[in-house]
This record gives structure tokens, sequence and C-alpha cells, in this order.
């Protein structure tokens, strides 16, 4: 017997749950192992579709030409001494060369450390990024280099968590990343549910009750969670939104932390940043907005970048104490730096080839037919769900997701019973063994009482695996009529 076992390991850990790589994401992996061995001769399909998980290049997006010619020659710079080979032979543009020369001349090597908080002049690169899609001026002091959002949510969690009475208020449904950190660091969740029948809309009138609750129950409420455009929901704010979270933040000495990772990918409306409200607000209202603390994350690991493997992100922290920066400057430090190749993408994200420029053509060819590729699926996705028995489900505003609400016979919801699972839990483990396709169950991201869902990405490629679940589920309503 070794020492540790799953009874004297951290519970905290063990009680975690992470239902986008769960269950049913293993087992969609052993149907992957036998399909690739020729051993699947008894599945009734011949590929597995990952719609559980946000991974764009696993479904085949393709990585945009611009970015990965640029990494190439941060990794192999001994390519530069071959600038003809490069653009005679290769196809390289001389921006290409140019951006690898000057992010080299700022790296040095991606090979070596940065500093803690990040390369300095991509942080700059970032705080202009900001001013030009916000309005506002940014500070680059204030901006953090990250392993992807998730690096940052972690960070700022740990330092807002100081007691188990530490309380986030999260959105439900709301990706787990959250609730699972919170289980880790032994903190409080405070659920606010999101409105479904408004398009999965900020309910402040909900939120104000969920604050109270908690607030009564003897919990110290710090921050408040906003993902938008959502996960899994889609859904994405509307400015009278945005404000009202912040006049509630202001009233009640919330921190903001705004997850704005899917902030290019809307597709009803426009994205509006919390940094840019705020700011507005601040204009609008001199020193009443000062106080309010924001931390907004953005990643390469979605929208159209879709590097989620190669780990970059940064949050940017407005308004908040020097000396809670500091703390926050040391636990990034305790990490040594985010990856250096993933911080020169963030780079290459926020400053990408400009009109005119050689790369720009092919660069907007890429990053628009991802942007209308995804839209396509949404939609068709969507199109399907409308012609489902007791599916419904909301117009695609925006994010990489959609979340329908499915009914199920009772004879489904006694079957799911006698298998100690949830009804939904059935229903997406059913349609994995009928059709390869893996989503997520809406219990993994919390749904109301009563209700059931799932959580579908549009990633993949092509439209024909809709029709599979189309046909599954008329299969399905059929054998527990």
């Amino acid at each position: 017997m070794g020492r540790l076992n799953v009874n004297n390991i951290n519970p905290h850990v063990v009680e975690a749950k992470y239902a986008v790589r769960g269950e049913l994401a293993v087992k969609s992996e052993e149907f992957r192992a036998k399909i690739r061995k020729g051993e699947a001769k008894d599945l009734p399909f011949d590929q597995v579709i990952s719609a559980n998980i946000g991974n764009p290049q696993q479904l085949d997006q393709k990585p945009i030409t611009f970015f990965r010619q640029v990494l190439s020659l941060l990794e192999n710079p001994l390519l530069l001494e071959h600038e003809d080979v490069l653009v005679d032979k290769l196809g390289y543009k001389t921006d290409v060369i140019e951006r690898a020369k000057w992010l080299l001349s700022q790296v040095g090597s991606v090979g070596a450390y940065s500093a803690s908080a990040g390369v300095p002049a991509i942080k700059e690169s970032i705080a202009k990024f900001l001013e030009k899609r916000d309005g506002f001026a940014a500070d680059p002091a204030h901006i953090y280099l990250s392993a992807g959002a998730s690096s940052g949510v972690n960070t700022l969690l740990h330092i807002l968590c100081a007691a188990p009475n530490s309380g986030i208020l999260v959105p439900i449904p709301q990706y787990p990343l959250y609730t699972a950190s919170l289980s880790v660091l032994n903190a409080t969740c405070v659920p606010y549910y999101l409105d479904e029948a408004s398009n999965w809309g900020t309910s402040l009138e909900t939120i104000k009750e969920s604050y109270q609750k908690a607030k009564s129950e003897g919990t110290d409420v710090r921050a408040i969670v906003i993902i938008n455009p959502g996960n899994p929901t889609g859904a994405s704010l509307s400015e009278a939104d945005i404000r009202s979270v912040i006049e509630f933040a202001q009233q009640e000495q919330l921190v903001i932390m705004a997850d704005e990772v899917y902030q290019t990918n809307v597709f009803k409306g426009s994205f509006h940043s919390f940094r840019e409200i705020l700011l507005k607000l601040q204009k609008e209202a001199p020193g009443k907005f000062e106080g309010v603390e924001l931390a907004s994350l953005h990643s390469i690991s979605k929208g159209m970048v879709g590097e989620c493997g190669h780990r970059g992100g940064y949050f940017e922290l407005i308004n908040f104490d020097a000396e809670v920066e500091a703390q926050i400057y040391k636990f990034v430090s305790i990490t040594l730096c985010a990856p250096v190749i993933g911080q020169c993408l963030v780079e290459l994200m926020v400053n990408p080839p400009k009109a005119g420029e050689p790369s720009f053509e092919l660069y907007d060819r890429e990053y628009s037919a991802i942007f209308n590729g995804l839209k396509e699926r949404a939609f068709a996705l969507y199109e399907a769900f409308k012609d489902m028995e007791g599916v419904e489900c909301g117009e695609p505003q925006g994010s990489m997701y959609l979340f329908p609400t499915i009914r199920v016979p009772a004879k489904a919801a006694a079957a799911a019973e006698k298998e100690g699972r949830g009804a939904d839990d059935f229903y997406c483990m059913r349609m994995l063994e009928a059709t390869g396709v893996c989503v997520v169950p809406g219990s993994g991201f919390g749904q109301k009482e009563g209700s059931l869902h799932f959580r579908t990405t549009f990633l993949a490629p092509g439209t024909e695996w809709v029709g599979s679940i189309k046909k599954f589920h008329k299969e399905f309503m059929d054998e527990f009529r």
C-alpha cells in the first residue's frame, strides 16, 4: 500500500468537479482510441466529435498563418539568416520577418524566463490595444501576462479568498473553472442564476437576492464574476446590463472579475468591455466609481486565434490597492512567468497585421473565414434544435457554445435514475454512444432545479454531425415515449 489514497489527499481537490473533461470526455477518448487502432467495428460511428470543450484546433480550425510564421522564426532564429529563402521560396512576408526580429529584440530568447508580470514591450502592446478598443489609455504597469485566462482566474481567486466564508458571486450556468477553483480554495461560491427567458441575460434583481441571502448567512461576499460573452450560454451583455452590474459593485464594494475571452465571438449586437463602461462612468460621475476594483481577462485560446495549447493570456487591474497589487505580483512570481511563446502570441493577437501591410490580406481572409464558419455552424445547430421535439434554444449571440433546454420523457428519467445518473447526463451519454458526438450535461455548469440542458460547441467542421444529433434525438424520444 502506498502512502496516499483518495481518503487522505486534499479533500477539496476530491470535492471539485470539472464536467467538461469528466466521464463523457474520458469515454469519448476511449472511442477515439478504438477508431485509431481499427478496433471500432462495433461502434455505430466512425469518428468522435469533441463538442464538449472549446478546443478549436483539435476540431480542425486552422492556425492564422501570420501568427505561426512569426512563431517559427522566434523558435528558430537561425532562419532569419536566410531571409531570401523565407520570402522567395516559403512565402513569408516582410512584415513577418520584421515582427519576429522586433519580438526577439524584446525577449532575447523564447527559451528564457521573462519578467514575472510579462515582457514589458508586450505589456505596452496590450495597453495600446486596450486604448484603441475602449477609447481610454491603459497603464502597462497594471497588466499581467498569464498562462491563459485560467491562470489569471486562479491568481485572482487566490488573492480574493482569505477564509472559508469568503464568497464569490458566480453566474449559473457557468464555466466550471470557477466552482472547481473555489472548491479547491475551500471558499464559498455564491450562485446567481442567469435569465434563460431573456436569452440568458444578467438580472440585477437576481444578483441582489443572491448577495443578500449569502450575506445574511454570514458569507463575506467579496467579488462578482461576469463571463461576457457567456460560457456556456453564449449571451452577450448590453451596455445597460454592464452599467447596472458596475453600479451594484460600487454600492456593495465588490471586486468585478470580467472574463472576456470570447470578446471577438459576437454574432448579435456589439461587445462592450467592463473596462470601457467603468471608465465612462468614472468620467460621467467624477469620484463615484474611483474605488471600483476591476480585473478583466483575455486569452489567445478562443476567438479566431484558437491557440489554446500555447497557453497565453493576460489580465488588467484597475483601482486595486498598491499593496494588494504587490501581493498579486508576488503570487505570479512564484510560478516565475507565463510561457514566453504564449506571451508573444498575445502580442500578435492584440497587434495583428493592419490594412496596407503585406500580411493583411491573407490574415483578414483567414480571420473572416473562421468567424463566418463559426457563425454558420452556430445557426445550423440552432435551426436543428428548433426542429427537435422538446428542445428549446435561444438564437446564437456569441462565444462558441449553445446551451439548449431539453425535455425528456418520464421513462427516460426513470431509466437514468436506475443507472444512478441525472436525466441530462443519461441523455448525453446515450448521444455519445449512438453518434460519437461528445457534449456536456447542463448539470456540469449548474442549472435551475427541474430543468435539463446540455452544452455543445459549434467548432467541429461541417454540419453532418448536426444531422446525426437530430436522428439520435428522434430515436431517443421514440424509445422512451
